[in-house]
């Protein structure tokens, strides 16, 4: 039982909260009050879950040995020795194969998208995360597959939009968590991630300038195009633009005062703000979608 306990923290649930993003075309196409819309959704956040969890696996095989000398990854299971490698590397593939077998019930769509993402993910554990703004750019392309994926279940098409808007905001969130991660764990951060030593905070800091700005811009646009206008007969989408900028400017807030190196999954979990934020969002975009206001 304890091996089993112990694979589950591997697969890291704090982590699922990123797969909230399945949702998305589920709110913005309209669908959100249709049942079996928001079923197959809920299932295919979870079947994400495991996708992620089995690369999560795989990652802490490759990174145990690194992973003792870190002072938070070393209480990953693996890296205290209460998970072995053979033990991880079999329910890795255990849950592979289930997620595979469980999406294809779904739809083959999501099993080929589910699969790019697991590769890609991959690819991103034994390389692409060492190769300085192309690791950024992976974990930005894996929200996008998560968006894609919850449109396809659903049979709508992402708006480009949308997908734009997804693809910026993760490239916000990656180079924030770089900077955290070179700032908490100075002299040694290069020996934790590789690819810290090709980055430094001045050069951090224009590429937030430069993705916080796009970001914004891009969410603004989204929300005051004619494509959206039409397709939900309202201009008042404009009005959530205030709680995307207070979510970011909260953690740039968290970032850079604080000087935390709470990750962007841990200040979504953590910090009651951002909590209040996030609702008050998509309750908000909910009721202006649906004509509540």
């Amino acid at each position: 039982m304890n091996q089993i306990y112990y694979i589950f923290l591997s697969l890291r649930p704090k982590q699922w909260v990123k797969n909230f993003f399945i949702f998305l075309p589920l709110l913005f196409s309209k669908k959100i009050l249709n049942f079996d819309d928001c079923a197959v959704t809920v299932l295919t956040f979870f079947l994400f879950s495991l996708f992620s969890g089995a690369v999560y696996l795989f990652n802490d095989i490759l990174d145990y040995q690194k992973d003792r000398l870190h002072p938070y990854k070393r209480l990953r299971p693996i890296a205290a020795g209460k998970l072995t490698v053979t033990g991880a590397w079999f329910a890795s593939l255990f849950i592979l194969v289930s997620a595979v077998v469980m999406s294809s019930l779904v739809s083959i769509h999501l099993t080929n998208i589910a699969l790019i993402y697991f590769s890609l993910n991959i690819a991103y554990s034994l390389k692409l995360k060492k190769v300085v703004i192309l690791d950024v750019l992976c974990i930005a392309a894996g929200f996008v597959l998560r968006v894609v994926a919850g449109s396809v279940v659903i049979a709508v098409k992402a708006s480009h939009w949308l997908l734009m808007c997804a693809f910026l905001i993760s490239i916000f969130i990656g180079f924030c968590k770089r900077r955290a991660e070179l700032t908490s764990l100075n002299e040694n951060a290069n020996s934790h991630r590789e690819v810290l030593e090709h980055y430094n905070t001045a050069f951090l800091d224009q590429m937030i300038v430069i993705s916080t700005s796009t970001t914004v811009m891009s969410y603004a646009l989204y929300t005051m195009s004619e494509e959206t206008v039409q397709k939900f007969s309202t201009e008042n989408l404009i009005y959530t633009v205030p709680f995307v900028l207070y979510g970011i400017f909260r953690y740039l807030y968290i970032v850079y005062k604080k000087k935390s190196g709470l990750s962007p999954t841990e200040a979504l979990l953590k910090d009651f703000p951002i909590i209040i934020c996030v609702a008050a969002w998509f309750v908000l975009s909910g009721a202006i979608i649906f004509k509540a206001i």
